[in-house]
């Protein structure tokens, strides 16, 4: 009896920890569609209204200038977690809508230096009703420049090849475009206020590429322990990629997170060399 009433308990543990995600009706809300990775509903809003240089180089909405919302399912509830990337003439507005949204701000921070126009980032958070949070964070978006609906795909030069890079990283990337896209989750458990928080909601060191002639610009952010931190600074400095800012996501994390963000112009084997070196520095899975 002791044994079926343990038995009964895990499983309820299980179905409150991964509900299910109503997508459709999520969909309905934010006017598009999103995509479900693993638990997660996961839906981007890429800034293709804004024309960012850093230096002389422009940054195409998808390497570092998109917005997205991450929902998770827990049985009733459901938890909202996300970045919003903003002008900084937006950044007052959009605290105010959040807070009048009764969502929670957990970091507001740069990304990339030397950047223009200059963009900050907000990541928030809510829990609550997936529906009512979805409609809470599109009013919020709507405030801003960010383009609500899908727009039509930019057009492309040939996709470059990535072979190399692929090889020196030991795993094929998402190709998308004149970009090639990272994820490297860690090893451990990770927990935001008790929840394990999944790869997919912002929880995986994320790198991207892109592509613009012979060479090839990198910016990302990596998902690190304290203890971690300096020696993939060490690393990143050490193979000329400059780090660009190291802070928090999230407010109650478990273990406690910093992400370090970074940037970098060159030969794109010179860059996937670098950060070859700096993700064996972490507990990641490579």
């Amino acid at each position: 009896m002791k044994k079926t009433l343990l038995c009964l308990h895990a499983l309820m543990i299980v179905c409150f920890c991964f509900g299910q995600i109503d997508s459709t009706g999520l969909n309905n809300v934010f006017g598009k569609k999103g995509a479900i990775q693993g638990q997660v509903y996961k839906i981007t809003f890429p800034r293709s209204d804004l024309k960012v240089k850093v230096d002389d180089f422009s940054v195409s909405p998808g390497l570092a200038l998109t917005s997205w919302v991450g929902i998770i399912s827990m049985g009733h509830e459901s938890m909202m977690m996300g970045d919003l990337v903003l002008l900084d003439e937006e950044v007052g507005k959009v605290v105010q809508k959040l807070v009048a949204a009764k969502l929670s701000v957990t970091a507001i921070h740069n990304h990339l230096v030397n950047e223009k126009p200059n963009i900050k980032y907000i990541h928030f958070s809510g829990n609550g009703d997936a529906l009512q949070l979805a409609a809470s964070i599109k009013s919020v978006l709507a405030i801003t420049g960010t383009p609500l609906t899908a727009t039509a795909p930019q057009s492309q030069t040939a996709n470059p090849d990535w072979s190399k890079v692929e090889a020196i990283l030991g795993t094929t990337g998402k190709h998308n475009g004149v970009l090639l896209q990272y994820s490297f989750p860690r090893n451990e458990k990770l927990k935001g206020s008790g929840m394990e928080m999944p790869p997919a909601i912002g929880m995986a060191t994320a790198i991207n590429f892109q592509m613009e002639g012979a060479t090839a610009a990198i910016t990302g952010d990596f998902v690190l322990l304290a203890d971690e931190v300096n020696p993939v600074v060490r690393a990143l400095t050490a193979n000329g990629i400059a780090v660009t800012a190291i802070h928090n996501h999230m407010l109650y994390d478990t273990p406690r997170l910093f992400m370090l963000h970074f940037w970098a112009v060159n030969d794109p084997e010179k860059l996937a060399t670098g950060l070859k070196a700096a993700l064996k520095e972490t507990n990641s899975k490579l």
